[in-house]
């Protein structure tokens, strides 16, 4: 068994080591690894996921890493570090300061994986959210819930997708029909802080038609552990279908259509 505390410790001093990077480089020029269409990798990403691996590394050596930079170790084994360094990289990388470093610790359970803890580390805003399973999630120390408002009139409400011609096909009419039911819609562009947004109660509902574990495997546990609902759909290829909510919106969102 992996003692909860001191994982935990170690993901916030590597999460803070990340996020010094990327505030140490907010006005550096940024060298590009890879440009697609629609996304962005920073030499950057890279090297803050060094970072945290030699972190967490040096406190618990036997337990692989699977990261969005690249995989340490048999990701399969027991127990394994979940990490999306900078997500958000293309907010960061044209000059909007809404990212942040992910770092969650799953266990093996029968026929899934569970995250035990779960990190989120915003350094232009200095938050720091934090869970263990079974505890409360905080923001800086402080214990935070998701919101209470069950009216979709009333609520605001998050979406981001691939832009994959299926998912644009499926995402912007729901994304439509959403913006005309409810308080506001919001598209931020940082996975990470749009769950620990719901699970903080500042976003009712978090919606994505596909989506990977590292985006997720963190906030995910942050959600349910402040009083929300984390509804996941796996896909055959590994990433999932996801609404995270209050536990109050999400059935009133309609996503059947989505979600096929």
């Amino acid at each position: 068994m992996v003692n909860l505390i001191t994982a935990q410790r170690a993901a916030i001093k590597a999460a803070r080591a990340a996020g010094k990077i990327m505030r140490d480089n907010w006005n550096a020029p940024k060298r590009v690894k890879q440009l697609d269409l629609h996304d962005v990798k920073l030499e950057l990403d890279v090297r803050c996921q060094k970072v945290i691996e030699k972190i967490l590394s040096q406190a618990f050596p036997e337990i692989p890493l699977l990261g969005e930079e690249g995989n340490s170790g048999d990701i399969n084994a027991p127990y394994r570090w979940v990490v999306d360094p900078i997500d958000g990289t293309v907010n960061y990388f044209f000059g909007m300061p809404h990212a942040a470093v992910s770092i969650a610790l799953q266990a093996t359970a029968p026929g899934s994986r569970i995250s035990e803890l779960g990190v989120i580390y915003d350094p232009f805003t200095d938050e720091l959210w934090t869970v263990l399973r079974n505890g409360k999630t905080k923001l800086n120390g402080r214990t935070v819930n998701v919101s209470k408002r069950g009216k979709v009139g009333d609520s605001i409400v998050a979406m981001g997708f691939s832009k994959s011609s299926e998912n644009m096909k499926k995402s912007i009419p729901h994304m439509n029909r959403i913006a005309r039911r409810a308080k506001k819609i919001r598209i931020m562009g940082s996975a990470a802080l749009e769950l620990a947004y719901v699970a903080s109660g500042r976003l009712d509902a978090y919606i994505e038609r596909t989506i990977n574990i590292w985006d997720i495997a963190a906030g995910g546990l942050m959600v349910e552990q402040s009083g929300g609902e984390m509804f996941l759909i796996n896909l055959p290829d590994g990433r999932l279908r996801m609404c995270a909510d209050n536990g109050l919106l999400r059935r009133k969102l309609q996503l059947t259509n989505l979600f096929k």
